[in-house]
């Protein structure tokens, strides 16, 4: 079964500063590829636990992808999406950790 997708207020803003092509890639491959598997992503740690991050790749650069899966309803929350580099420090940032 597909969950279904929800995404934080600020998913918006990281979205805008993505390349056209890598958006589309992201709503028309990535987020369905989560929506159909959750287990894709990597289970973080420590801070972090209880949120997946799913890696991909565009044109050379490492892309991360933040969410939390709730069974319950069957609902992936989207938090952040965005380039590898600070990634984790900003996503601690948003989930107020």
């Amino acid at each position: 079964m597909m969950y279904r997708d929800e995404y934080h207020p600020q998913v918006k803003k990281d979205l805008k500063k993505l390349s056209p092509n890598l958006r589309e890639a992201i709503r028309a491959e990535h987020i369905p590829s989560i929506l159909s598997d959750p287990e894709k992503g990597e289970p973080l740690a420590g801070d972090l636990s209880g949120i997946s991050s799913y890696h991909l790749k565009f044109v050379r650069q490492e892309y991360r992808i933040a969410y939390v899966t709730e069974e319950g309803t069957k609902t992936v929350f989207v938090l952040m999406i965005g380039k590898r580099g600070e990634f984790y420090k900003l996503l601690k940032r948003r989930v107020k950790i």
